[in-house]
């Protein structure tokens, strides 16, 4: 029988996007949890096959309770070896976990729209064929990369994109999860955010999605795969 997947999300409207709708079409049911509303986390991830947690507004340095109980949980599917995945603010609080630091870029300069991407020399050799040149995302804070990890995409901005740790644990900067509609629906209510230095504006949002989202979500299929896999 197929393992439920964990997914952990930051708002009472936020959703699992395309990598949900992925991970239920290979079978998994998802166990979504709101630590932010009060949901706890499972003590081990025995009746889990992986875990991922997903972006939200919140910074993994900010003072509450459940952010800082989330990133000590992030130790449980790390030490039962369970492949776990860590998207924007998880990728974030994945390194954190790890003793790295989390902070804005020196400049003030943000990356909210498609940027460029370069798998480095260890990512082209997770086997995943071509990375996407250009990815989606939205966050004002980029990550270090701890000791014991591994950089697998780079990018002009925020130079750690891509992380891994031990042989299943990944943290992404970038939002592969993202679809049109939900493009749409960040635009309204993060328009606020375009003024920020480096942002695009949501019409480029949506022009570059029509040219950059196939190769996205070709690369989320494969990285899935790979992801879930006992060789992994």
């Amino acid at each position: 029988m197929t393992q439920d997947i964990l997914i952990v999300l930051h708002s009472e409207s936020s959703t699992p996007g395309r990598i949900g709708h992925m991970l239920a079409a290979r079978g998994h049911r998802l166990d979504i949890r709101r630590p932010c509303l009060g949901d706890p986390l499972p003590p081990t991830m025995a009746n889990h096959a992986g875990a991922v947690i997903f972006g939200g507004p919140m910074s993994a340095n900010d003072s509450d309770d459940w952010i800082s109980r989330e990133i000590d949980w992030i130790g449980v599917p790390l030490k039962e070896d369970k492949p776990f995945l860590g998207v924007c603010l998880g990728a974030q609080m994945l390194s954190k976990h790890l003793g790295g630091s989390v902070g804005p870029h020196a400049d003030g300069l943000v990356e909210i729209g498609y940027y460029p991407l370069r798998p480095t020399e260890h990512g082209q050799g997770l086997g995943l064929g071509p990375w996407p040149e250009h990815v989606y995302h939205w966050h004002r804070e980029g990550l270090s990369l701890p000791s014991g990890t591994v950089h697998l995409a780079t990018g002009d901005t925020f130079e750690n994109q891509a992380f891994r740790y031990s042989g299943k644990a990944y943290g992404i900067q970038f939002h592969p999860e993202v679809t049109r509609l939900t493009m749409h629906r960040w635009a309204v209510l993060g328009a606020h955010r375009f003024v920020m230095p480096n942002a695009q504006h949501a019409r480029a949002h949506l022009d570059a999605n029509l040219v950059h989202d196939g190769p996205v979500k070709n690369w989320l299929t494969r990285f899935l795969d790979h992801w879930l896999s006992p060789a992994a």
